[in-house]
């Protein structure tokens, strides 16, 4: 099964890359937000309201099927969705029931999986690809700016938060460095590469590690 786990600092553009490649490969692209919308719709839709709006196949339905199957997380499923700032630090859950969605999630269908610790969850799944996007701090509050429509103070309080609460949210729970690049297979700098060209290299790549993912298990 083809999938791609993309991580990045807050402006290094992740998330475009990750959509463009879903796109591109006709793959599901999942992150914390789109997990937190069926999550919040499961737990408080009324009968079958949300079964209705997500049916099976469905990417909201594979997601409500994972999510089914895990361990309660916190109050619901709160700890599948909550910004890594706000997990709870004695959550000992968290970890269980995060690890069942994302590897339920890549078992089904080709995904690509922004964040969430995928890249260390799925580390030893077959054909999995790990990305991890970087750009100059500069560049990325520029884009932060422009994206959010904020001050350059304001731009670079957003990337710190992010960025340290990704560190904080790997070590915890992970025990590594997030911009370790012994983590991922890809490292790529979008400073002076376009996000269109950074999908070029990662769907070229795909294959690749699909094949040599099936010759290092023999």
């Amino acid at each position: 099964m083809a999938i791609v786990t993309i991580r990045g600092t807050l402006g290094s553009g992740a998330p475009e890359i990750g959509k463009q490649i879903a796109e591109r490969l006709h793959f599901d692209y999942v992150d914390r937000e789109i997990i937190a919308d069926v999550a919040k719709r499961n737990k408080w839709s009324e009968e079958s309201t949300a079964a209705k709006e997500m049916p099976p196949g469905t990417l909201g339905g594979r997601i409500a099927e994972a999510l089914a199957h895990t361990y309660p997380i916190g109050d619901g499923f709160g700890g599948a969705y909550l910004p890594t700032w706000e997990i709870p630090l004695d959550n000992t859950l968290y970890l269980v029931g995060l690890e069942s969605v994302i590897k339920e999630l890549a078992q089904k269908q080709a995904i690509v999986i922004r964040g969430r610790g995928s890249q260390f969850i799925l580390k030893d799944f077959l054909g999995a690809l790990h990305v991890l996007v970087v750009a100059p701090l500069l560049l990325r509050v520029k884009r932060i700016m422009e994206s959010s429509k904020v001050e350059e103070s304001e731009a670079r309080k957003m990337a710190q938060l992010f960025d340290s609460s990704r560190r904080v949210f790997t070590k915890r729970f992970f025990h590594g460095t997030l911009e370790d690049p012994i983590n991922y297979d890809l490292v790529i700098n979008t400073e002076h590469l376009t996000f269109e060209n950074a999908t070029n290299i990662i769907t070229t790549a795909l294959p690749s590690k699909d094949i040599s993912s099936v010759n290092n298990k023999r």
